[in-house]
């Protein structure tokens, strides 16, 4: 298997004058991006990494970034890029776990970058690196090398490096490729984080088509529709709350969106409504659901996602899925028909890292018998789809019946005074737990809908009446984590704003 370092080689080999990254007005084809990468290996050289160091970035998705990264892959360096809006104690604690060798960064995230590491601003110093002679156009690496170690943002305790070699990388980015369906030449908007695996995917992906890789430094929705005018975008692969943000903006009735034909999500469940709304508003080709995760970046794979709601599909190219029993002793403790159960995957998947950083605990907690211990919830269904109905960690036991949020909020969704919405349990003497519903009003209605409305609602849905939500808070936003992610703790913590 070529590593990743030889895939790019072959990529410029094979169309040296396609477009292969944009950034502002910056924008280079596929030899002239070589001869930066080449030129950014020997500078990295020169500033004492050796092959097998480990280095950490805190950038935006610059071109800066995803040229370091590339380079990484030629040098056979790991990179850790880190969440740009890191605090400077996340930092610390990173560059000592990772044992880095250098920190990269930018004016943006100067301020938390105070440590004895050596540093690089690449506002600063990137022209310099780039003044050395070029490295000579082969890959320093193999399969083998660790190729990118992402941190879990974990919703408790310290952040858990995932180290992944390159084989694993470049696997996981030929199973985007097909499950996506991918043809040469495609242009991806690169608003995803190359701190994120779903922004890794998108780099990675593009490089083995000869795509063109759109940087977003950060996102905005005006800003993405813009690029998708400019450049043609032909796919998007995005978290639900970065389409839910697309749709809602003021220019998206205005804009050229006629070249986008692909949509992907993931990193969490999309609810009804809003796979309604972008069904009508792109009428794409392919609308693909990717259910995975950092540590094995493909679980299952749903093609139609519009017309299959809350389908997490089938086990992917690389991959082998079993639901075991809530309270299974072992990975061949099944389920049997459509019953819940607890979500695994296999270890020995080509897209599988082999374990967490320097956590042993980690590894006990998730690492068994050769199965990765996903933490979700889920069932099949009479066609073999998959339906993902939590976290074990989301779980709301209310009066003995346990209560997932998903199945809650899809069918809030779909009430046209709901602009978003997030269920969690709220402690409760008599309960346990009470379900709460946490709506976001869509400023487009009215604006008057109440809780009397919502609970007349899911009573004349499919919804079984225990579930339905006996308490409702209207805020002004859902808190989410830099990629989209709900935070619920925030919501059970009390930390938001109510809009009365």
């Amino acid at each position: 298997m070529f590593d990743l370092g030889r895939s790019l080689l072959a990529s410029v080999m094979r169309m040296p004058d396609a477009q292969a990254i944009s950034d502002g007005d910056k924008t280079l084809t596929y030899a002239a991006w070589q001869d930066d990468i080449l030129a950014l290996v020997a500078g990295l050289d020169a500033a004492g990494l050796k092959r097998g160091d480990h280095f950490v970035t805190v950038l935006q998705n610059r071109y800066e970034a995803a040229t370091l990264h590339m380079a990484a892959q030629i040098a056979g360096l790991a990179i850790t890029p880190l969440n740009w809006r890191a605090s400077k104690e996340e930092l610390d604690y990173v560059l000592n776990d990772a044992e880095a060798k250098t920190v990269v960064f930018e004016d943006a995230t100067r301020e938390i970058v105070a440590t004895d590491i050596p540093g690089i601003n690449v506002d600063q110093d990137w022209e310099g690196l780039l003044s050395h002679t070029a490295a000579k156009a082969a890959t320093r690496a193999n399969v083998q090398d660790i190729s990118v170690m992402l941190y879990t943002s974990g919703t408790t305790g310290r952040g858990k490096g995932v180290p992944r070699r390159q084989g694993a990388e470049r696997a996981a980015a030929l199973a985007h490729v097909a499950q996506n369906q991918y043809a040469r030449g495609e242009v991806t908007l690169g608003v995803m984080p190359l701190y994120h695996t779903m922004g890794v995917r998108s780099l990675l992906a593009s490089v083995l088509i000869n795509g063109h890789f759109v940087c977003q430094r950060r996102y905005d929705p005006g800003e993405a529709l813009a690029l998708i005018a400019l450049h043609r975008i032909t796919n998007l692969y995005l978290v639900p709350t970065l389409y839910h943000d697309l749709l809602n903006c003021p220019d998206f009735a205005a804009a050229d969106v006629s070249s986008v034909r692909k949509l992907g999500f993931a990193g969490q469940a999309m609810t009804d409504g809003l796979l309604q709304d972008l069904e009508r508003a792109f009428a794409p080709e392919l609308f693909v659901n990717h259910y995975g995760s950092s540590e094995i970046y493909t679980f299952t794979i749903e093609p139609k996602a519009a017309a299959k709601p809350g389908s997490a599909g089938k086990a992917g190219l690389n991959q082998e899925i079993r639901i075991i029993a809530l309270d299974a002793r072992g990975p061949d403790d099944l389920v049997t028909g459509s019953e819940e159960g607890q979500i695994i995957a296999a270890l020995d998947s080509d897209e599988s890292f082999e374990g967490y950083w320097k956590r042993p605990d980690a590894d006990k907690k998730s690492l068994h018998d050769g199965w990765y211990y996903t933490g979700d919830i889920g069932y099949r269904d009479e066609e073999g789809d998959i339906f993902v109905t939590g976290r074990t960690d989301d779980m709301i036991i209310s009066g003995g019946e346990n209560i997932l949020p998903v199945e809650i909020e899809s069918v809030l969704s779909l009430h046209e005074s709901v602009a978003e919405v997030a269920v969690v349990g709220l402690p409760d003497p008599r309960w346990g737990q009470v379900v709460t519903a946490f709506i976001v009003r869509r400023a487009s209605t009215d604006g008057d809908v109440d809780q009397g409305d919502l609970d007349k609602w899911c009573l004349k849905s499919d919804l079984p009446p225990f579930k339905r939500p006996r308490a409702y808070v209207f805020i002004k936003s859902v808190p989410k984590s830099p990629v989209g992610k709900i935070l619920r703790r925030m919501l059970v913590d009390g930390e938001y704003t109510t809009d009365t």
